[in-house]
């Protein structure tokens, strides 16, 4: 062991017994004055750690998905007005809209007592935990499951299939789950999978492999998909947020809408994210020059 591994070790140990020491975090913010949280890990415990700047994204913002918005809106009304609602799947393209829809809904509802809590894929485990310390408290809350996807050695997923519906202990009326995923069924399919397929008179009876995967995605009593967006689609979002990032003070030519499918070539994609990152290229360096040329004058 050479002499910086030896002092990268034992600068590891003496973090790990200072961690011994911190502060515990406290169990529950103030949900009054915190909207969302992610769940983080600190001194041997989970917490809730709030979120200072949430995500100000409204759904109007959100072009290209009307069906999928009336869908999600129409269940998390029904949540948060306490009314029978369901876990929600939304799958489909990357950069379409799922996590900013879920984000866009806290927004919304907000002060209809609707709050968020994002759990990380690697700590679904702790699902339980984070269930615990909400499940009485006075207030409608999403777990967030964002960009979920399994390997096909990862058992993680078993935690969240009891979590969804599978526990003795029925799931507070309080708390339902709102996962995103590029994957259907969450987790990745293979060919030799459909050889385990059977077949009794017209019926066609899957084999244990595909039910096990079915089984998860099941789960989620809402699936909602998002398909990629075509090329006037992805136009019309450039051209948005080009308005409202430039407060409607630039007139969106034909100029911008060739650069932004230039944009787009360049990335391959013409996802709503990419749309979004274009029109912050082409205003703010827009604004740069105007204000270089006010300053030079």
């Amino acid at each position: 062991m050479t002499n910086l591994e030896l002092v990268l070790e034992r600068a590891e140990s003496l973090l790990k017994r200072l961690e011994l020491y911190l502060p515990i975090p406290p169990e529950n913010p103030d949900w009054k004055k915190v909207i969302a949280c992610r769940w983080r890990r600190a001194s041997g415990r989970g917490y809730l750690q709030p979120v200072t700047i949430p995500d100000t994204i409204n759904i109007r913002d959100l072009s290209a998905i009307d069906e999928q918005k009336k869908l999600v809106d129409m269940n998390t009304r029904q949540f948060v007005a306490s009314l029978p609602a369901n876990n929600v799947l939304l799958t489909g393209s990357k950069g379409t809209g799922k996590s900013s829809l879920i984000k866009a809904l806290l927004n919304k509802y907000y002060k209809k007592n609707l709050r968020l809590i994002e759990v990380d894929k690697t700590d679904l485990h702790e699902l339980p935990e984070v269930i615990d310390l909400i499940s009485e408290l006075p207030y409608r809350f999403v777990i967030f499951c964002d960009d979920l996807s399994f390997g096909s050695d990862d058992e993680g997923y078993k935690t969240l299939k009891v979590a969804l519906d599978g526990s003795i202990a029925t799931t507070s009326e309080n708390i339902l789950i709102y996962a995103t995923s590029n994957r259907r069924h969450l987790l990745p399919e293979y060919m030799s999978e459909n050889l385990e397929t059977t077949y009794k008179g017209e019926e066609i009876h899957a084999g244990e492999n595909v039910e096990e995967k079915i089984s998860l995605s099941e789960r989620f009593g809402l699936w909602v998909h998002f398909d990629a967006f075509s090329q006037e689609e992805y136009v019309n979002i450039a051209s948005y947020w080009v308005k409202k990032l430039a407060g409607d003070v630039y007139q969106v030519d034909d100029h911008i809408k060739r650069r932004s499918l230039q944009w787009a070539l360049e990335r391959g994609s013409r996802s709503g994210r990419v749309a979004y990152q274009f029109a912050k290229n082409e205003v703010g360096a827009r604004q740069l020059r105007e204000i270089t040329k006010s300053v030079s004058r």
